[in-house]
């Protein structure tokens, strides 16, 4: 692999890799020292057009965890927001030696746009553009339900569990990574959502299921893992009234509160890419209970990130 833009690219084989590669890293991260000699002399550049503290953080320490030169890069108060466009700030970049580049931006396809521009020679990680893709996140929620649900994890994908996503898909990059992501690991997908917020030609995916209520897919199936969405009213006209009623309404028919919970089997886990709102799609209650894995979700992002980054950078030739 030279970059991980789309999870719809990654292959079986590769998606498998970064997992078993992941687990490592996680190993090592509960020595005394965690850091690793890894990516010494390399430079990883954070280029965020849009905020997100928690996957900045993460790509952060996972890249210093491996020894690696770090530069975090804020469109705003810098040149970008006088007006330096993508082409130009990626020349910069490429001039100060970038290695590798970690990019979020507000339109789809700009993570692409940037790696076969020819802009950058280093290798270009997408960590969110628009609508479209996260395949960084979508490897940590695999490598999450694999950790919990499939036991010893070396060389096995997901063959066999059954996950629900549940919430705002249409504006949702997690959705649409784990929508590809995780069938090719071997899980059946449900994908469950008012029909406002679900994309157009969603039904038309054999490999996905759908469902416009979560109690019709509570009815349907047993589920291993249920993964809440965040309403995302910010890409919303009018803060989500064009999409669903009110609140109240969106609550009763999607939200994961203590009854819903309690249909799931009981090795079920509960998941959530961050940030919640809690009251809306998630209660305090099931937000915090003890199958709830959304804290550690964060911290398997760093594990994931510093496999992403040592695939990417140093290569599987140099694995132990």
């Amino acid at each position: 692999m030279k970059h991980l833009l789309d999870a719809k690219e990654i292959s079986r084989e590769d998606a498998i890799l970064i997992l078993d590669t992941a687990a490592q890293m996680a190993a090592t991260q509960e020595r005394e020292i965690r850091k690793l000699p890894t990516l010494r002399g390399k430079t990883v550049v954070n280029l965020f057009f849009e905020d997100s503290t928690r996957t900045r953080i993460s790509f952060e320490a996972a890249a210093k965890r491996l020894s690696a030169d770090v530069i975090n890069f804020s469109a705003k108060g810098s040149s970008v927001s006088k007006g330096e466009s993508l082409k130009d700030t990626a020349l910069t970049l490429q001039a100060m030696g970038a290695d590798a580049v970690v990019v979020r931006h507000w339109a789809s396809g700009a993570a692409e746009r940037l790696a076969t521009s020819g802009w950058i020679h280093g290798s270009v990680l997408n960590a969110g553009d628009g609508t479209h893709q996260h395949p960084t996140q979508a490897l940590l929620d695999a490598f999450t339900i694999r950790k919990h649900l499939v036991g010893p994890p070396e060389g096995a994908g997901l063959d066999g569990l059954r996950v629900a996503i549940v919430g705002d898909i249409l504006h949702s990059r997690v959705a649409g990574s784990n929508g590809y992501l995780l069938p090719t690991l071997g899980a059946d997908v449900t994908v469950v959502a008012p029909p406002t917020l679900l994309p157009v030609g969603l039904g038309a995916r054999d490999e996905l299921e759908v469902f416009y209520t979560l109690d019709d897919a509570l009815d349907a199936h047993d589920y291993d893992a249920i993964m809440m969405l965040r309403v995302q009213r910010e890409r919303m006209t009018g803060g989500g009234a064009a999409f669903f009623p009110s609140p109240e309404e969106y609550t009763r028919l999607y939200g994961l509160d203590a009854a819903r919970m309690a249909r799931l089997p009981d090795h079920a886990i509960v998941m959530h890419p961050g940030p919640m709102n809690r009251g809306l799609e998630i209660s305090a209650e099931a937000a915090d209970s003890p199958r709830s894995v959304i804290v550690e979700q964060v911290a398997n992002g760093v594990a994931v990130r510093m496999a992403a980054l040592y695939l990417l950078l140093a290569g599987e030739e140099a694995a132990e």
